[in-house]
């Protein structure tokens, strides 16, 4: 099963692809926030469609202590929306200090300053995506885990 995982920032969403067998997050792009929801969310179908993607996974960032704050609220609004735009159902997963795995992961590869800056937010969609892929259950495609994803429907 292949699943597109997103990273949604208030400037840009980064984006990432499974492999087919839904076993391998792999970074595929970053999208610049245009200022409508709806572009955004048709760029977003576009990969969907174009990875005939079965599953939307977004990250939603928790406060450090699990609770949801500002930005998880507002990050809800958006998979709700996501979810009634898309033809696939949306799940959520814990995206806490992905951007700082990230981050750490680019500087240990010695990716520097802009280089770095504009690839930042499809590493973390990856990273989160393949914290999602290696926590499904027994059955699809895991020897071990569990999910705790919140699926959406629009």
């Amino acid at each position: 099963m292949r699943v597109v995982g997103l990273d949604l920032g208030q400037a840009r969403i980064g984006v990432a692809v499974s492999d087919p067998s839904g076993v391998v997050a792999t970074p595929h792009s970053v999208l610049a926030r245009t200022g409508s929801r709806a572009a955004d969310h048709r760029a977003v179908a576009a990969v969907v469609e174009e990875y005939e993607a079965e599953l939307l996974v977004v990250g939603l960032p928790r406060s450090l202590d699990g609770s949801l704050g500002r930005a998880a609220t507002s990050t809800l609004a958006e998979v709700d929306e996501l979810a009634t735009a898309l033809s696939v159902p949306v799940e959520t997963v814990d995206e806490r200090l992905t951007t700082v795995s990230a981050e750490r992961s680019l500087r240990d590869l010695q990716v520097k300053g802009k280089a770095r800056r504009a690839v930042v937010d499809q590493v973390a969609a990856a990273i989160l995506l393949q914290v999602w892929l290696d926590a499904r259950p027994l059955g699809e495609g895991r020897r071990e885990g569990d999910r705790e994803g919140d699926r959406h429907r629009g």
